[in-house]
Parts: C-alpha cells; sequence; structure tokens
C-alpha cells in the first residue's frame, strides 16, 4: 500500500536553497510514489497573489507540484499565515486542490484531522487578531486588489514585524493551547490531528474524556525537507535533502 504523505511550514524563498533543493528533491522522488500529497500552509516563506507565479522561481515551484499531480498523485495544499494568499489560479496552475483552514479525512484507517495549527495558538491574542484579519475573505479581497508592487512591499513588512513580535512573546504563548486542542478533538469527534505552524516537532497523546488521542506536529524546513509517512503500519518521520 502506499504511504499518505505530510509537510508543512517549508518557507520556500530564493534564498532558501537547501530548502528548495530538498523540496525540488522531494517532488521528483517520495510525492511521486505516495498515495497522496499534503501539505499543511507555510509551502512559501510568503505568496502575495497568485500574480507571483509570473516570477521564476515561484513557478518553478509550481512546476514541481505539478510534476507531482502529472503523475497521479492528489495533491492538497493548506493555507498558513506566510500563504494566506493562494488562490485559484495558482491550484490550477499546481494541479492542487485547496484545503479548507480545518479537513478531516480518514488516514490509513484513523479519522484524522489536518490543519495548519495556527487557529490552536489562542493564547496569543495579538496572533489571533491578526489571523482574523487575514482569514476574512473581504480583507483578502482589499489586499489582491492593491498593485502587486505595494503587496510585495506589504509582504515585506509583515515579515519583520512578524519576526520582531515573535521575538519578544514569551515562549508560553507561542506554542498550542490545550484546551483548543480538546476542543477539535471532541467537536471534530477525530482521533487524531496533524498539524504544523509550531515548529516544535513532536509526537504528544493527549486523555479526552478517557480515551487516548494522537497529535503530531509537523517539522519545519531548513537544511533540509522533513515529512511525515502514513499508511496500515503507522506513522514514520522522513528526513531529505538535495
Amino acid at each position: 500500500m502506499k504511504p499518505t504523505l505530510l509537510l508543512s511550514d517549508l518557507h520556500l524563498a530564493p534564498e532558501r536553497n537547501d530548502a528548495v533543493a530538498a523540496f525540488l528533491a522531494f517532488a521528483r522522488g517520495p510525492a511521486r510514489g505516495a498515495a497522496a500529497v499534503y501539505i499543511l500552509g507555510d509551502l512559501f516563506d510568503a505568496w502575495i497573489g497568485d500574480e507571483q507565479r509570473d516570477e521564476p522561481f515561484a513557478q518553478s515551484i509550481v512546476d514541481a507540484l505539478r510534476g507531482i499531480a502529472d503523475a497521479g498523485v492528489p495533491l492538497f495544499i493548506a493555507r498558513g499565515n506566510r500563504d494566506f494568499l493562494l488562490g485559484d489560479a495558482f491550484a490550477r496552475a499546481a494541479g492542487a486542490t485547496l484545503l479548507d483552514e480545518q479537513t478531516v479525512i480518514d488516514l490509513a484507517g484513523t479519522r484524522t484531522l489536518l490543519s495548519h495549527g495556527d487557529e490552536f495558538c489562542t493564547d496569543d491574542t495579538s496572533y489571533q487578531r491578526y489571523r482574523a484579519w487575514t482569514r476574512d475573505a473581504r480583507n483578502r479581497k482589499r489586499l489582491l486588489r492593491l498593485p502587486y508592487r505595494v503587496r510585495r512591499w506589504i509582504g515585506a513588512w509583515l515579515r519583520r514585524k512578524s519576526r520582531a513580535a515573535t521575538a519578544r512573546k514569551p515562549e508560553s504563548i507561542l506554542d498550542v493551547n490545550a484546551g483548543a486542542i480538546g476542543d477539535a478533538f471532541r467537536r471534530l469527534r477525530v482521533s487524531r490531528l496533524i498539524h504544523g505552524h509550531t515548529h516544535r516537532p513532536a509526537r504528544h497523546t493527549t486523555m479526552i474524556d478517557g480515551a487516548a488521542r494522537e497529535r503530531i506536529v509537523l517539522a519545519d524546513w531548513h537544511d533540509h525537507g522533513h515529512y511525515l509517512e502514513v499508511d496500515q503500519a503507522g506513522a514514520r518521520t522522513r528526513e531529505i535533502t538535495g
């Protein structure tokens, strides 16, 4: 049985050569032998509108994604906090399906919730205000009506502001909130949750109403890539370089 592959927080950008090389190796290799591929947000370090596909770097990533889809592998991509402006034109070019903020699937016989994961960081109230603004369809439309060069400036400004704000915040509020995680397990009646965003890869077992539930946090990509491989035999973490 072919495994399903899940990854998150690649933050691909022209200057991140090692991560880009690892992703291209992933797209040419393991991804093409998968039952399905799920990218759970922040594929790009920034996405300021689907016109970005006109830039050579972005087009190279879109072409790599299309190669996965053209190999007959179902490809699903979630928007993250860095690439929340991914749109339908991008999805068509990549041969991908854009996911909702939360998606429940049957993953190797286990009812599983997939998410980027930032909605669970509820202790970080300033970030949640920002997240609510970016997830509002009206605000996205307003942004996309701005000239592309203006959006590029705004994107760079937001990244600088985000790095500075994160550096000032206590570590305790940057991780997920246990209550928010428990609410999601109960509301969606899932046995497993897979997410990214926090850059704190781990596997957690949580007792919810007397039953053990599993939470898997995907790793972010730096000098090499990381993905989760899931099939009937279980879930395994894998690494890949360029």
